[in-house]
């Protein structure tokens, strides 16, 4: 095994190990059970620091090893974030798995049918699961991934870090830094709004963790239906902000420059979606006198931005909207955020390739001699890149149809397979029917659980480190450090 993955897990092991034996102290300062926190910690350490000593730093890791790490990695970190929910005696291993893969990969569906039965340092850990899933992912496929020049990134974003892109641990570096200052503000921003809108200060930040990241884990069983109308405001904005772009409002922030946001393409159509959903919405809620003026809006924003942003919090039991509007919300899981946020699923700048190619093939066939070169958002798209956003669409939605087929299966119930598959894979959380927003997974099969916890684990790292696992080319070069 190449020294750089054992270094990186390790280190990512003992680093968690130690958030783990903070908790157990907390859990103690509370009055409650430590002993989950405190033997996953103690796993933690151990492990990682027998992988740490036999691993070996590398400033400049192979396209193979970077590859095979985060695959690996969000493996791995959720089984040790597993043992927690497992030693709580409420769970059996694959349901606290089932919990902890949601968690790390920011996806929000739910094993929990019963919250009493759980303490609040329990709670707070899940919340700290997305938090940690989101900037790792953020930063990953910001700052890293476009260096090995995997699935286009590299044409969307080495513009926006401002370093040269042959230098890797200088990008990185900068870009990580700038990622989590906007991460780190929007939490601190979100405790406040929450608190401030009437939330319990415990409340407000366990969902605060899981707001920035897109995660939509909450304390609450019944999501933010429990919270005030002003809270739910609070959310809809932070909810927004997940998924827009970190580097292009770390711009607007720190370096007061609004212009790179407002001339993306990908935030403009980003904003549109958001804005006509949530009208559309709204507007038939209001004229069908489903709720008041404020309330109609208030919901419509709060489920269009939620649902599209992969975050999955529900201000409302949206399964009690008409038939039209859960269709709309189900195509909204699969249309995503921009690039470059916390959000899960396709993206939407791979939406504006597609399109935009065949814009370029309908325009072709009329003129079949001309010379058109296919652009999105100012900028030229290779075929190399083109052919990587289509390889990405065919195989995600490939694992869609999987998902749908053996849930389906197992569950006889085609409305929970289609959606389950749809939330996992999009890593947005809940569906329709018993595992919709005020449901939870619990009463899947385990071979239902199982297709999730691939699925999301999938999705989260956006599907190229998943073919490479399971390439034996790949564990190859592995092995010779290369």
């Amino acid at each position: 095994m190449s020294g750089f993955v054992l270094y990186v897990l390790g280190v990512s092991y003992i680093s968690v190990a130690l958030v783990l034996l903070g908790f157990a102290g907390l859990a103690l300062l509370w009055g409650e059970d430590p002993r989950g926190f405190a033997l996953a910690a103690g796993v933690g350490l151990a492990l990682g620091g027998v992988l740490r000593a036999r691993g070996t730093p590398k400033a400049e890791p192979r396209r193979a090893e970077g590859l095979f790490t985060v695959g690996v990695l969000w493996i791995l970190v959720p089984l040790l974030g597993a043992i927690p929910y497992w030693v709580s005696g409420h769970l059996n291993f694959l349901d606290a798995l089932f919990e902890s893969v949601s968690g790390f990969t920011t996806t929000g569906a739910t094993i929990l049918d019963d919250f009493g039965k759980f303490n609040k340092s329990l709670f707070l850990w899940r919340g700290l699961t997305q938090w940690f899933g989101g900037i790792g992912i953020i930063v990953l496929f910001i700052a890293v991934l476009p260096h090995f020049a995997v699935a286009g990134r590299q044409l969307f974003f080495a513009e926006a870090t401002g370093v040269q892109k042959d230098k890797l641990t200088p990008r990185l570096r900068h870009t990580a830094e700038a990622v989590l200052r906007v991460y780190l503000l929007l939490t601190a921003l979100a405790v406040l709004g929450y608190a401030l809108a009437g939330m319990p200060l415990y409340d407000a930040l366990a969902n605060a963790l899981a707001t920035v990241p897109a995660g939509g884990f909450s304390p609450s069983p019944t999501s933010f239906a429990a919270y005030p109308a002003a809270a739910q405001w609070v959310a809809v904005l932070f909810m927004y902000f997940a998924g827009a772009n970190f580097l292009l409002m770390y711009k607007l922030i720190f370096g007061r420059e609004i212009r790179p946001l407002l001339k993306d393409p990908e935030f403009k159509v980003y904003t549109l979606v958001v804005l006509a959903a949530s009208a559309g919405f709204g507007f038939y809620h209001f004229v069908h006198h489903d709720y008041d003026l404020e309330a109609s809006f208030r919901h419509s924003f709060f489920q269009a931005t939620s649902i599209l942003t992969s975050t999955g919090f529900a201000s409302v039991d949206y399964e009690t909207w008409v038939v039209p509007a859960q269709i709309i919300l189900f195509f909204l899981m699969f249309i995503s955020g921009s690039a470059g946020s916390a959000a899960g699923g396709p993206k939407l700048i791979r939406w504006l390739v597609v399109f935009a190619h065949m814009s370029r093939e309908l325009r072709r066939t009329l003129h079949p001699n001309a010379v058109l070169p296919l652009r999105t958002g100012g900028k030229t798209v290779g075929e190399e890149v083109l052919r990587s956003v289509f390889a990405f669409m065919a195989f995600y939605f490939l694992l869609f149809g999987l998902g749908v087929l053996l849930i389906t299966t197992a569950e006889g119930d085609f409305i929970v397979g289609f959606t389950a598959s749809a939330a996992a894979i999009g890593n947005v959380g809940p569906g329709l029917g018993s595992v919709g927003p005020m449901g939870s997974y619990a009463a899947l099969a385990p071979v239902s659980k199982l297709v999730m916890i691939f699925q999301m684990w999938a999705g989260r790292i956006e599907l190229i480190p998943v073919l490479l696992l399971f390439n034996p080319e790949t564990w190859r070069a592995v092995r010779r450090g290369r």
